[in-house]
């Protein structure tokens, strides 16, 4: 049974954790929709997704310096009030370019903020409990991204209103940790890339998770376009990227379990080329009513965001259990460059053919991955199943930094974080 008393500075954090991500999802959902109806090109669109993604990307690399010389507290004020600056200014200035340099730099702050929240979160974790803060973290951050993107369907897009709230929100994120007592996390370390070695460890989770990258952005950014353009309301838009991801997580577990018995590999074939199959039925069949389009897409997001989970899984099957930070922050790199491509291939295809074109671009991701997968199957053999880890969940969405690898349960202790719940 959880012991709240023990979890209550876990609370604390959490709660900060979840304003910040509602007023992420507020406005990773509220721009696309309010582009759309100004009339922005699927391109500009699509670039706003790519500035996001190389925005997030290098706040990794930059973001551990200014935490380092300013403090956790005043740094997490710094991006989380920049944030909403951004906000505001998007309400403000309604233009298609000014938004795509607004949303590289909430990119980066978002990094920045997250990198801050995971370090303090890894601080608070014990190795006996530190499963359960890594739950109740992923929890947090799927019901917070969901409520942020159902806010949309309850504000009219038109109007200056929801930039406001999300301006909220951001602000509110900054009160748990302003007011906090706890002694500060050691400082954050450096973010660093070794491509050759992570390629070296796991060549089918390296190409993986770039090209789940290029599905997941070309979706995560246009998604909300395809929506609007094929008629469906603001409501059910809002409700189908909230499904995708909690159809995603739901399957996570069994699909997770299912590659505990197998070659991983073989789950992951699977899972893309259902994914793949999904995305072509879609283009093929063109849904409009908002059920068929709802089910559709929800199918497409069961399979498609339980592939991370799984390039994750099969890379720390190979790696040594002290590179587990290494490979995992690694991993999640060449997923937010993947980020960077998706959004500009699905805009060209959405530009040039009709709005279901956008899953064009993502199977032609998930193909090749089964492509590539197949190809190193007859080249290297499985890791016996007494040597592997057993399979953890992994969030979805584009909400976890490096710095959250060293939260994760699988952790060796010297890599975690201190015993500071006693």
């Amino acid at each position: 049974m959880l012991n709240f008393a023990a979890y209550r500075p876990i609370f604390s954090l959490l709660r900060g954790t979840a304003f910040l991500l509602a007023a992420s999802g507020l406005h990773g959902l509220l721009l696309p929709l309010r582009g759309q109806l100004e009339g922005f090109s699927t391109a500009a669109l699509g670039l706003m997704g790519t500035a996001w993604a190389g925005g997030f990307v290098t706040g990794c690399f930059f973001a551990p310096r200014i935490v380092r010389r300013a403090g956790h507290v005043r740094a997490f004020g710094a991006f989380a009030a920049s944030g909403a600056i951004i906000a505001l200014l998007t309400g403000l200035m309604i233009d298609p370019y000014a938004w795509i340099v607004l949303r590289a730099f909430t990119g980066f702050v978002m990094a920045g903020a997250f990198m801050v929240i995971e370090s303090w979160l890894n601080e608070r974790a014990s190795n006996e409990n530190r499963g359960t803060v890594f739950g109740l973290y992923m929890m947090v951050t799927y019901a917070s991204i969901m409520a942020g993107q159902m806010m949309v369907a309850a504000g009219d897009v038109g109007t200056q209103s929801l930039f406001m709230v999300t301006g909220i929100f951001f602000c509110l994120a900054l009160l748990p940790t302003a007011v906090s007592t706890a002694a500060h996390p050691t400082p954050l370390q450096d973010v660093s890339l070794d491509l050759k070695r992570l390629y070296a460890t796991s060549p089918v989770s390296a190409g993986a998770c770039l090209l789940i990258g290029v599905a997941n952005g070309a979706w995560g950014t246009l998604g909300a376009v395809y929506g609007a353009r094929i008629g469906i309301s603001t409501a059910e838009i809002a409700l189908m990227m909230s499904l995708v991801v909690v159809a995603g997580a739901a399957l996570q577990m069994p699909v997770g379990r299912l590659s505990d018995k197998t070659d991983r590999r073989y789950v992951l074939i699977g899972a893309s080329l259902a994914s793949a199959i999904v995305g072509v039925l879609i283009f093929v069949a063109t849904p409009r009513s908002g059920a068929f389009v709802l089910t559709m897409t929800a199918a497409y997001g069961a399979f498609a965001y339980t592939l991370y989970s799984l390039a994750v899984a099969h890379a720390n099957d190979h790696a040594n259990a002290e590179d587990f930070v290494k490979v995992s922050g690694g991993l999640l790199l060449l997923y937010g460059f993947g980020t960077m491509i998706g959004p500009v291939i699905g805009a060209a295809l959405m530009g040039s053919m009709r709005p279901e074109s956008l899953f064009l671009a993502t199977a032609f991701a998930h193909f090749a991955l089964v492509g590539f997968s197949i190809l190193r199957i007859r080249r290297r053999a499985p890791v016996p199943l007494e040597e592997r880890e057993a399979f953890k969940t992994m969030p979805v969405e584009r909400g976890a930094t490096p710095e959250a690898a060293r939260l994760d349960p699988r952790t060796p202790p010297e890599d975690g974080g201190n015993d500071m719940m006693r």
